[in-house]
């Protein structure tokens, strides 16, 4: 127990070690809202779950550790009004294989359009629409190591114009003699992106100081491409055992390649396995960071064959953003 504790320390003396703020210089931003209000509700440290299929959002290693089939849903009412949904099925193939699909979607609902002349609004409507699509299969190789990998489409919609590219996850999870459990994973490895579509489609006067050519010339704008939040994400958990009930400990360190680094801590105490508490707190040490402290609860129950699942997750962001919430509905089989 004294040397988990000890590694647990040095993780959390490790993160803040360096950084270089580049806020708001990706594309995909989207990719970095956590699914799954289990570990939501403790801080978001998922480098090690491997409760579920959700838990490979945070480590496609985690696939190789599933003990059976399962699927879950998870919807967030976000901030400002926007609404996310993410749901993932994880196929058991074999002893020690699993194949998962997953879909997440932003939606920012309908925005009035806009402009300095009529700043009111000029009647048309529009919306933001994220999408992201991903095929991920992970193995456990022995009974401690198992890893996996997610491949995964992702694009932005900005009314009638958008952007695309292919990403990947990937990650390991390995079980210490002394119990504990250390993962590591990179997220969104891919492409950069640009944004193309009617909206940037213009007409265009080459020479407007020249009379007799034409000047109403078809041509497109030209957007910047934007790199992906790459993400990397290292953890350790702890579980203790005290008679029908357990407690499990956790931290992550984060290193995203567009903020500064940051750690996150977290724990959970479960029942019989039939109901948990979880508390943790998100992005200590992060420049100008909006986490905080996460709360949350679950209930799981079998019957008929089928592990049912329930959790919940409050998390809050600060005084000017407020607080969000989660609810992930799960379904073992």
């Amino acid at each position: 127990m004294t040397r988990t504790l000890l590694l647990l320390a040095a993780l959390v003396a490790a993160a803040p070690l360096s950084a270089q703020t580049k806020t708001g210089t990706t594309f995909g931003q989207f990719l970095q809202i956590e699914p799954s209000a289990a570990l939501a509700a403790q801080g978001n440290v998922g480098a090690t779950a491997r409760t579920d299929v959700m838990s490979a959002y945070y480590n496609p290693g985690a696939l190789g550790f599933q003990t059976g089939s399962n699927a879950g849903f998870s919807h967030s009412s976000w901030l400002a009004g926007i609404d996310y949904n993410y749901a993932a099925v994880g196929l058991k193939m074999g002893s020690a294989t699993t194949v998962a699909l997953s879909v997440s979607s932003l939606s920012s609902g309908d925005i009035d359009v806009r402009t300095a002349e009529q700043p009111l609004g000029t009647g048309e409507r529009y919306s933001v629409e994220d999408l992201a699509i991903g095929i991920g299969v992970g193995r456990q190789f022995t009974d401690r190591f198992g890893a996996g990998a997610t491949v995964k489409y992702v694009q932005e919609t900005i009314w009638r114009s958008s952007a695309q590219t292919i990403a990947l996850d990937a990650g390991v999870i390995y079980e210490l003699p002394f119990q504990a459990v250390l993962g590591a994973s990179i997220s969104n490895f891919g492409d950069p992106a640009s944004f193309d579509g009617p909206d940037l489609r213009i007409r265009y006067d080459q020479g407007p100081d020249v009379f007799g050519d034409n000047d109403n010339l078809p041509a497109a704008l030209v957007t910047e491409e934007y790199a992906l939040p790459v993400f990397f994400r290292v953890g350790m958990s702890v579980p203790v055992r005290m008679g029908d009930s357990q407690l499990t400990l956790a931290a992550d360190a984060y290193q995203p390649s567009d903020n500064s680094n940051s750690i996150s801590v977290g724990g959970e105490w479960t029942y019989a396995n039939l109901i948990s508490a979880r508390a943790g707190y998100q992005d200590l040490f992060l420049e100008d960071g909006e986490g905080g402290l996460r709360l949350g609860g679950g209930v799981a129950y079998r019957v008929s064959g089928f592990d049912l699942q329930f959790n919940y997750a409050w998390a809050d962001h600060g005084s000017r953003l407020g607080a969000t919430q989660r609810f992930t509905l799960g379904l073992g089989f």
